[in-house]
């Protein structure tokens, strides 16, 4: 039985998983689909193969990976990339030379990269937003940047409430955007109902083979619709495996796929315009500026994912041995995953701004943010594979069959972003 179902009603810890876990996944839309166009093309034909390759890459990621597989490895209930390294056997944890010495840097390595999305995901989700400014007026562009900054450090100032009354206050919010993206685009779609093909799989394939080396350009702008998958594994311990599997298939799953559908109905229908796909789905000004606002709103509560990710693996790692002792604050009295780490948090805020003064626009952060997250995921499923042997005793069988397949979806991803 979950910690879901011992610490309060599968109801709330749901809605609470919505705020906290799928925030970052679930507002990927305001920026994946344009980035990837940008580089795939506009012609109907790149539409509907971007399209599949996005709907596929959530289907066999997110799905398939991190719900059927890698959130069977909690260490007693806590999730990420640390889990598995505290789940691996004595002898690997504490090799000090061989090919067991290199794995254990690996998956520091990915600790490390999975830490960085936490500065990365604050600052190109709430950019993405505050961007959005920009199609209500072109002069608001000088605020983007100043607006960002302070909503940051708003954000990063209130983190000692606890993912708790966050997960309270963000729940209700991320449902009402979940419910929106699914709306907007289902309109899009009924103006446009064969868009739905794009969801087939040929189409993601025949353009996988058509376009050859070209491809991973485009992965690497197709990978920024699975971010935050890592995140729901990270914030395991928060939640519970349950809350967060029905989030996902009933809600979050549902409301991406229509955005992104009809977001290919209106590349299609105005093919060639550099702009913002995701706020071209408000038929009025009214209603981009409720976009504009909620989107922020969202963006905001999409950056706790991954900052609520980096402070359980703080504490693994402290338990761990790998990080010196630091002061963690219960910010629960129910939920035993629930803390909060000042100087992570520090650390973490101080490190977004950075990135946002620094870098400006979400476009320029695309890159750097997809490289953190492909590589993460690639060192992820490595090590589930040597935990699924090792601790879970799976069969050559069943090992042949998943492994290798999550690894090379995996690897694509990488080698797209490398570039």
């Amino acid at each position: 039985m979950s910690s879901s179902t011992k610490h309060g009603s599968l109801g709330a810890l749901t809605l609470g998983a919505l705020g906290v876990v799928f925030g970052d996944i679930g507002t990927s839309p305001i920026y994946a689909l344009r980035e990837s166009l940008r580089t795939a093309g506009t012609e109907v034909y790149d539409i509907y193969g971007v399209v599949s390759l996005i709907f596929w890459s959530l289907m066999l990621v997110v799905t398939l990976k991190y719900l059927v597989f890698v959130l069977r490895a909690d260490n007693n209930g806590e999730g990420g990339i640390l889990s598995l390294f505290a789940l691996l056997p004595g002898r690997v944890r504490n090799a000090t030379g061989g090919t067991k010495y290199f794995f254990v840097v690996f998956l520091l390595l990915g600790t490390a990269l999975l830490v960085a999305d936490g500065m990365l995901t604050p600052a190109i989700s709430v950019l993405s937003a505050t961007e959005g400014l920009e199609t209500l007026n072109s002069a608001f562009a000088t605020w983007t940047v100043p607006l960002t900054v302070l909503i940051l450090v708003t954000l990063f100032a209130f983190q000692y409430k606890g993912s708790n009354l966050l997960g309270k206050i963000f729940g209700p919010v991320i449902l009402v955007w979940f419910i929106t993206l699914g709306l907007f685009g289902f309109i899009k779609v009924v103006e446009r109902p064969e868009v739905i093909e794009a969801l087939l799989p040929t189409y993601a394939l025949d353009y996988v083979v058509h376009h050859g080396f070209h491809t991973f350009i485009i992965l690497s702008s197709v990978i920024l619709a699975v971010t935050g998958a890592e995140a729901l594994y990270a914030d395991l311990g928060h939640f519970g495996k349950r809350p967060i599997r029905i989030g996902w298939i009933f809600i979050v799953a549902p409301a991406l796929v229509l955005n992104y559908l009809g977001q290919a109905v209106i590349a299609i229908q105005e093919p060639g315009e550099d702009k913002s796909l995701f706020f071209a789905l408000a038929p009025n000004d009214a209603v981009r500026i409720y976009l504009v606002v909620l989107a922020t709103l969202a963006t905001i509560i999409a950056s706790q994912a991954l900052i609520t990710g980096v402070a359980s693996l703080a504490r693994q790692a402290v338990r761990l041995g790998l990080l010196p002792r630091l002061k963690i604050v219960q910010t629960s009295s129910t939920v035993i995953g629930q803390i909060y780490v000042p100087a992570v948090n520090l650390i973490i805020g101080i490190g977004s701004i950075f990135l946002v003064v620094n870098f400006k626009t979400s476009s320029a952060l695309a890159n750097a943010y997809s490289f953190a997250i492909s590589a993460t995921m690639l060192m992820t499923t490595i090590a589930f594979g040597y935990v699924a042997a090792e601790k879970f005793k799976w069969s050559k069988g069943v090992l042949i069959l998943v492994i290798p397949v999550l690894i090379v979806i995996d690897l694509s991803f990488f080698l797209a972003t490398v570039t």
